[in-house]
């Protein structure tokens, strides 16, 4: 844990704007743009420019920068894959997705904004990047961060919103793809039509996720339950990944989605989160995945962790004798989930992903909190305006 103490004093004695703390787990060795002097774009057009060019930067946001209409609209087909109500969302036909998955869907046509639609329209991080927001003010509306083969990422305080969030496919907050040292931490994320954080098929490696805020409250939605579906995905072929003490709210589903293609793994530490009014399902290891999840604090979550696909390796910490069982394997302790007023998780408990977690430090030399003391800390500690 990176006391809130140390946070403070840190800020108090650097003389410029630099990312604060330390990322824990994986992407621990994580730094960004280093030392470079902070500087705050003047427009939209320099922020997307300073983010893709080869130089290291720390970018410091003091308030929203607006990309909704940045790429213009197109009027397209849309189709709606779910019938209930109210208010489902609408799909996208994004690359005759309509025609080869939902072909009996009923089709119309709407005007949808560009920004955000394909990472054509993304904004684009390359390596040796810091982007920063100051206070509670500094952010991105309308598009989405492209973190792609990239190396040192930092995106710290900074709020993500209203990507095209009535339709499937309008877009996701932050895509990782075959990068390495990310770490994405105490950011604000709402009202996205498609994931929060989604990995592509290449790598994702040595990144942490923490201390952020995903809001999951939306108008429109998959399930017509006024929570968004589509949480996170981890899909690459050897993503890995600590997503530690975030508050996700009011999600149904993907909270992550893990593996699903054969012959890649992701390995995924899911520990000190705190998971509230979940319609649906968090945990979700297919086919690959390798999950350790300890120390969660689920708080009326209708399922934790699913249980129907077995091709995925998870141990999910319930009780004593699990969390002895992995403080044997790992050499340290290891914390029991807490599920209150939420649905019964089957017994999963693979040793196998102990076994692969028993040599990587990333694991093993990370040191939990309880479930309460996780829940706790992340109410005071998430989110916007906490550091910078």
């Amino acid at each position: 844990m990176i006391a809130l103490a140390g946070f403070l004093a840190l800020s108090a004695i650097v003389p410029q704007a630099l990312a604060v703390g330390t990322a824990l787990g994986f992407g621990s060795a994580t730094v960004g743009g280093g030392s470079a002097t902070a500087a705050v774009p003047s427009s939209t057009a320099e922020l997307l420019e300073w983010l893709a060019d080869d130089t290291a930067r720390v970018i410091l946001l003091e308030s929203i920068y607006d990309f909704t209409d940045y790429y213009g609209s197109t009027t397209g087909t849309v189709c709606a894959p779910w019938t209930c109500s109210p208010d489902p969302q609408l799909a996208i036909d994004q690359d005759d997705w309509c025609e080869n998955y939902e072909p009996d869907a009923s089709k119309s046509t709407a005007t949808y904004y560009n920004s955000g639609t394909s990472y054509e329209y993304s904004l684009k991080v390359a390596s040796q990047k810091t982007l920063l927001g100051s206070g509670s003010s500094g952010g991105i509306k309308g598009i989405g961060l492209l973190i792609q083969d990239a190396d040192n990422v930092i995106i710290q305080n900074i709020k993500i919103s209203d990507i095209n969030q009535e339709y499937v496919w309008g877009g996701d907050a932050i895509a990782i793809v075959g990068s390495t040292h990310v770490w994405i931490d105490h950011c604000y994320i709402e009202n996205i039509g498609r994931q929060f954080i989604a990995t592509g098929y290449d790598s994702a490696t040595d990144v942490t996720i923490s201390n952020n805020i995903f809001d999951g409250r939306e108008t429109y939605s998959a399930l017509c339950n006024s929570d968004h579906y589509w949480a996170f995905i981890f899909t690459g072929e050897a993503d890995t990944i600590t997503f530690t003490q975030n508050y996700v709210y009011h999600t149904s589903g993907r909270g992550p989605h893990i593996g699903g293609t054969s012959g890649y793994t992701q390995y995924i530490h899911i520990v000190n989160n705190y998971y509230v009014d979940v319609d649906g399902h968090a945990v979700d290891a297919e086919v690959g995945a390798v999950t350790l999840v300890e120390g969660n604090y689920f708080n009326t979550v209708t399922t934790p962790s699913l249980n129907d696909v077995p091709d995925g390796s998870e141990y999910f910490i319930q009780s004593s004798t699990d969390a002895s069982t992995c403080g044997s394997s790992l050499g340290r302790t290891c914390q029991t989930n807490t599920l209150y007023s939420s649905g019964a998780v089957t017994a999963v408990v693979d040793s196998s992903v102990l076994s692969a977690f028993s040599s990587q430090s990333a694991i093993t030399g990370y040191t939990p909190l309880t479930a309460s003391a996780a829940a706790t800390y992340v109410q005071a500690n998430a989110g916007l305006g906490v550091v910078n």
